[in-house]
């Protein structure tokens, strides 16, 4: 399986000739989402999901499909019968050949007087690659290669340590990065390098590695 990094929270997997594509929103790159087979998103937040982008996508390849939950898939579903697929908690499906679990219900908390939205993650191939979109869920499996969001106004550098610690991956990438200056980011990889205690990673977009 090859991960490509794209901006922020989108990633890229491709496997026997086709592409995942998870989260391509509006910090990720324009053509982000172009060229993909299938394409999940987490949640409904303009940097996880771009409308625009998904139309495009979805036009651009007759054959691609959607799979998401309902607050995403009720703004684009009407536009593609049958090919955006309203998922939750505990479903699974395959989607362009990746075998995938959905985990989690809730967005992280923002602050108390902002209301919690829905997200879900994603496991995909038994644990081989687990995103959890903008929450910090914690798979009831073993997981590979965390995707790991590291810097959002939901969380801060010890909820990021603590979640590693917890899901135990072989190793994490960094991904919800695009608010991350690269001032913190020697500060961010030290850190979570030393205390996580597993392998932590970090691609610039558009590069790629074997996993």
């Amino acid at each position: 399986m090859r991960f490509t990094k794209k901006l922020h929270a989108c990633v890229h997997l491709e496997k026997d000739g086709r592409t995942l594509v998870l989260d391509p929103g509006m910090f990720s790159e324009e053509d982000s989402v172009l060229g993909a087979d299938a394409i999940l998103v987490t949640h409904e937040h303009p940097d996880h999901f771009s409308e625009e982008r998904l139309r495009a996508a979805l036009e651009a390849n007759p054959a691609a499909e959607i799979w998401t939950l309902k607050s995403v898939a009720d703004q684009i579903a009407a536009a593609f019968p049958g090919r955006v697929h309203t998922v939750g908690n505990g479903d699974t499906f395959t989607a362009a050949g990746f075998d995938v679990q959905v985990h989690g219900e809730l967005h992280a908390v923002i602050h108390p007087d902002i209301p919690r939205i829905t997200n879900v993650g994603y496991l995909i191939d038994g644990g081989r690659i687990f995103h959890p979109g903008d929450a910090l869920t914690v798979p009831d499996q073993p997981v590979e290669t965390l995707m790991l969001p590291v810097m959002a106004p939901w969380n801060k550098i010890s909820e990021v340590i603590d979640y590693v610690r917890e899901v135990k991956p072989q190793r994490a990438y960094d991904i919800h990065d695009a608010l991350l200056t690269d001032l913190a980011r020697p500060i961010y990889d030290r850190q979570i390098g030393a205390l996580g205690g597993t392998e932590h990673l970090r691609l610039a977009s558009g590069e790629s590695a074997t996993l």
